[in-house]
């Protein structure tokens, strides 16, 4: 089985990196220091054009998974529109307040999907990490029109995850997983060996900048450098995957 490699991008000019350098395909985001956020409608569409599959990440704010109905409402809607933009799938999750799976929540974003496109895409992300079992989590998904897994097997990162990624491989049956979350090109022969379907990084490198001057933006703005996609990082997980 070919593995494939993804990488999370926040830009066109990312994707075009992750294109140029070997990935497969992209999940773009903004805000990735957060964990990430939906896209706007300019920026899919411009990182559709270049080419490569962009599944857009849809989260309508950072914190927990368990959401309210508005919050509901608007991630409904955001699927809808990411994938008429040209997003070739989708990157959702919810949870219950009890660490459940929150399955009705997912089936919606599923029809809220194939609306749109009968062959989109739809991708868990890592809320199944915050799940209360992971594994028994990955063993439902087949039911519900999921295309694929995104984990760190419930662990900080993927490597220490492994030995759970490899127990929802095989409870995944035809959903696919992918290992994400802290992965090196050195890291990338150990996950291969656990059945993952793909792998993915961020695969990101700082850009040096002047700073705000003392005048910060917001909380979380403390001057330090943005980041954008290393087509070195991009270009070692590839030899790394063919190798594997």
């Amino acid at each position: 089985m070919t593995v494939a490699l993804e990488i999370a991008v926040t830009s066109p000019a990312g994707a075009l990196v992750a294109r140029d350098a070997g990935a497969d395909r992209v999940e773009l985001c903004v805000g990735l220091e957060l964990g990430g956020l939906t896209p706007s409608q300019a920026l899919v569409e411009a990182t559709h054009e270049t080419g490569i599959p962009a599944h857009a990440l849809v989260r309508c704010r950072p914190g927990g998974f368990t959401y309210d109905d508005d919050e509901l409402a608007l991630m409904e809607r955001e699927v809808r529109t990411v994938l008429r933009s040209g997003a070739a799938g989708v990157v959702v999750g919810a949870l219950r307040p009890d660490r459940s799976l929150d399955e009705d929540t997912l089936r919606r974003f599923v029809d809220a999907a194939r609306s749109v496109s009968a062959h989109a895409e739809v991708t868990l992300h890592r809320a199944v990490d915050h799940a209360a079992d992971p594994v028994a989590t990955a063993a439902r998904l087949a039911g519900l029109g999921v295309t694929r897994v995104l984990t760190s097997g419930g662990a900080a990162n993927a490597p220490a995850g492994a030995d759970t990624i490899a127990r929802m491989v095989d409870a995944a049956g035809p959903v696919q997983v992918m290992a994400g979350a802290g992965i090196r090109p050195d890291d990338v022969a150990a996950l291969v060996a656990t059945g993952i379907a793909a792998v993915h990084l961020s695969a990101k490198r700082p850009v040096d900048a002047t700073g705000h001057g003392g005048v910060p933006m917001g909380s979380g703005d403390d001057g330090s450098a943005h980041t954008v996609t290393d087509a070195g990082v991009v270009a070692a997980a590839r030899r790394a995957l063919d190798a594997a």
